[in-house]
């Protein structure tokens, strides 16, 4: 069997397969990727046991089929430095070994039987449960999404994204207990009761999408059960094993009436709160923002130290003067995977979660984050 492609197009898919496979592994299949060419096409498949990855590479020459696996690393180490031009893979059935040829020179790596690859199993069809989202919005969700979820060895729920598909909307959430993020996609819904349903991503497996899903208009197919999700996008598709569990009902912690409402420039306060973050206390990271008139002032201080900063700053605000206590990194983190100007900060009291708003929501979308408050001495 030979086979012709060119080694940018290969590159760029060995990269993405390398981002499934571990660097330590129960089984050694699992640190290869396996070719098969079918026809005109060379099929690429690479998994954990928990994440499946599969894309497809065009051809321009073929001869014969057949597959073999080759270690992910030495394949992706090869390729990754040569300059844009034709490869030519040769094997024999009685190799043990693939020779690939390039315009000035070679190489040869040693190959694996591919019937030891795992197999993911099949959904239940009685439990299926499909919709289609825009490749660019569930890239964009993911990633503003992803770092809120928790590292929880005993709430594994905490730790992966959850989709909540109703016939209203698709709500994706994340929470690691002190933050929460809930966007609702307004064109995405079941049209059916029959039809709704939800799942929890592993964190693994949502950072791999955030990577390798394009900002594109095109239509990803989303599909599971409760055990399993396969997603069919336009380059590639996933397979995945689902967080087992009951996610908490993230609508109940989320306050309905926070009347104090703070309108400030998102960039202007995130870069204030990296020059005061450095004066917090380490263990902490306490920042006291303090809102009155049309005035946000920010303090730290860290006594053991003798260290304290203050920042000011314009907003708009016509409410009772507050002091409320936040983490610092996780407000910047929040503000950080928002794209608005402008943000609104609902407030009730400094005891109470504080709701954090995108001014200007995207077009067909609502974000909402929740911070929980810190305790002012």
């Amino acid at each position: 069997m030979t086979f012709t492609t060119t080694s940018k197009e290969l590159s760029e898919v060995l990269v993405n397969m390398n981002r499934v496979i571990n660097s330590k592994n129960v089984l050694p299949i699992l640190a290869d990727i396996v070719f098969t060419v079918e026809g005109d096409t060379l099929s690429l498949k690479a998994s954990d046991s928990e994440v499946m990855l599969m894309a497809d590479v065009p051809l321009t020459e073929a001869s014969g089929e057949g597959s073999f696996a080759v270690n992910a690393k030495n394949i992706m180490e090869a390729v990754k430095n040569l300059p844009e031009n034709p490869l030519t893979f040769s094997i024999n059935k009685e190799d043990t070994a693939v020779k690939v040829d390039y315009f000035s020179g070679e190489f040869t790596l040693p190959i694996d039987n591919p019937t030891e690859f795992p197999v993911m199993p099949t959904m239940n069809a009685e439990e299926v449960v499909s919709f289609n989202i825009y490749e660019g919005v569930l890239q964009e969700n993911i990633a503003r999404t992803v770092f809120a979820t928790a590292d929880d060895e005993l709430r594994p729920v905490m730790n992966g994204i959850f989709f909540d598909l109703t016939t209203e909307h698709l709500a994706i959430v994340a929470s690691d207990g002190h933050q929460l993020v809930r966007n609702k996609v307004l064109d995405v819904k079941a049209m059916e009761d029959t039809k709704t349903g939800s799942f929890i991503l592993p964190k693994k497996a949502a950072n791999i999408l955030k990577n390798i899903l394009h900002k594109g208009a095109e239509e990803t197919a989303v599909t599971f059960d409760s055990r399993q999700l396969t997603i069919v996008a336009p380059t590639f598709a996933m397979q995945a094993r689902l967080i087992e569990g009951r996610y908490p009902n993230y609508n109940s912690v989320i306050p309905q009436n926070n009347p104090n409402i703070v309108m400030v420039d998102r960039t202007t306060l995130i870069a204030a709160l990296r020059r005061v973050a450095p004066f917090a206390n380490d263990s902490s990271q306490l920042v006291r923002v303090h809102v009155e008139n049309s005035t946000l002032q920010l303090d730290t201080e860290d006594y053991d130290f003798s260290k304290t900063a203050t920042e000011r700053m314009t907003c708009e605000y016509n409410s009772t003067p507050m002091s409320i206590g936040f983490k610092g990194t996780k407000t910047m983190e929040i503000l950080s995977n928002m794209n608005s100007t402008e943000i609104e900060i609902q407030l009730a009291d400094p005891n109470r979660a504080a709701l954090i708003i995108p001014a200007e929501q995207p077009e067909g979308q609502d974000i909402l984050m929740l911070q929980m408050p810190m305790l002012i001495n």
